[in-house]
């Protein structure tokens, strides 16, 4: 028993016992995240068709589909996905054999010992071993940046499940009640993932200012690492345990969602951009469509609604001499209410990432298949049906 410390130490041991939990913690969080991604995706196949308004500086700008907007957060989990994984390569280095500071004074076989505990390699120096918390410090990023695209995701719910939107229901099990109010239906869950993105924020910063002034070598400082990455690692995995569970009973109000989408003239630069096809420089293009919306505001019309006339009307005021020249065109003002129309919007958007039907088909099924999950099955049941 008293030869058992013989080339080891306390720092390498701790460095080593440290980074074999964040392997595994990270490999949870990891099938987690997969769990998560895969409830967004069922919601988008089961709303494949569903049109939504989509907001910049939250004001409607174009309608989007619902299973697009949903991919959006997967594509922003994946991401999360990739910075786990490559936090994971820098995790799984063996730094046993380094001793306390100078390596050990044995002829150790390192790489031996880091093969029969799984690691990839073995550090390259000793100093730098012995002090090293810089896995710490990414695995912390990593976790709060994750929980913010969280937070993110929690707020758009807590806004969509009020009545002022109404787009969408939360479940029961993912609700509670007010202490006052019987008529509430607070999406708590919801919240609590936003709040507690702040305090995942606050354990990166509480590692990153411990590390910034130590000089190389271990620091009894270094003890100080444990408390916030194990909470961070925790708070992460149960909030991405309940988002899974929130997303997957989510309930959405579809009429709700396509009355929303036209508000606001969000089909206006669709409407735009055909007549740029017909050779209207953009700009010149923009104030005709901006016209267009003054007019049928007046008229509380949607564009879709605007007559022969009223288009004529602003073509011929145009600057351009091309808008002039179009102007009484029938064909074209037929083509210019289609456009202005949300499927018309929709299917203008045909580039790779785009919100057109059959792009967001592509995209749907493709993340579908890299979970593992049905392809298509929801899409076309829906779509005959």
């Amino acid at each position: 028993a008293l030869k058992l410390h013989t080339g080891r130490s306390r720092n390498d041991q701790v460095s080593t016992d440290l980074r074999l939990w964040l392997r595994r913690t990270i490999d949870d969080l990891d099938a987690r995240f997969l769990e998560l991604e895969r409830a967004l995706v069922g919601q988008a196949q089961r709303h494949a068709d569903t049109v939504m308004p989509g907001h910049t500086h939250v004001q409607p700008a174009q309608p989007v589909l619902l299973a697009h907007h949903l991919l959006a957060h997967v594509e922003m989990l994946e991401r999360d996905r990739g910075r786990l994984a490559d936090a994971r390569r820098r995790v799984n280095v063996s730094v046993l054999g380094s001793g306390a500071l100078a390596g050990a004074a044995f002829a150790l076989d390192r790489e031996s010992v880091a093969g029969e505990l799984g690691f990839d390699g073995v550090s390259a120096n000793s100093i730098d071993a012995s002090g090293d918390r810089d896995f710490v410090a990414e695995a912390l990023f990593v976790c709060a940046l994750a929980m913010v695209h969280l937070s993110r995701m929690a707020e758009e719910i807590a806004w969509w499940s009020s009545p002022s939107f109404g787009f969408v229901r939360v479940a029961d099990a993912f609700s509670t009640g007010s202490s006052m109010l019987p008529n509430k239906r607070n999406p708590d869950p919801a919240e609590l993932v936003r709040g507690r993105a702040a305090g995942m924020v606050g354990a990166l910063t509480v590692v990153l200012t411990l590390l910034k002034g130590l000089p190389l070598g271990c620091q009894r400082d270094l003890q100080e690492d444990k408390a916030p990455l194990f909470a961070a690692t925790r708070t992460l995995g149960e909030s991405l345990s309940v988002l899974t569970g929130l997303v997957a009973t989510l309930e959405w109000d579809v009429d709700r969602l396509r009355q929303a989408a036209e508000q606001g003239h969000t089909t206006a630069v669709a409407v735009a951009d055909t007549l740029v096809e017909e050779g209207v420089a953009f700009r010149n293009a923009h104030h005709i469509v901006g016209s267009l919306v003054r007019a049928a505001e007046a008229a509380n019309l949607q564009l879709a609604e605007l007559t022969d006339e009223a288009i004529s009307v602003a073509l011929a005021d145009s600057d351009d001499a091309r808008a002039r020249e179009l102007a009484g065109d029938a064909a074209l003002a037929t083509r210019l209410r289609k456009a202005a129309t949300l499927d018309g919007a929709l299917a203008r958007c045909d580039v790779i990432g785009g919100t057109a039907p059959n792009r967001v088909r592509t995209a749907l099924d493709a993340a579908a298949e890299r979970l593992g999950m049905q392809v298509g099955r929801t899409i076309k049941s829906q779509t005959e049906g």
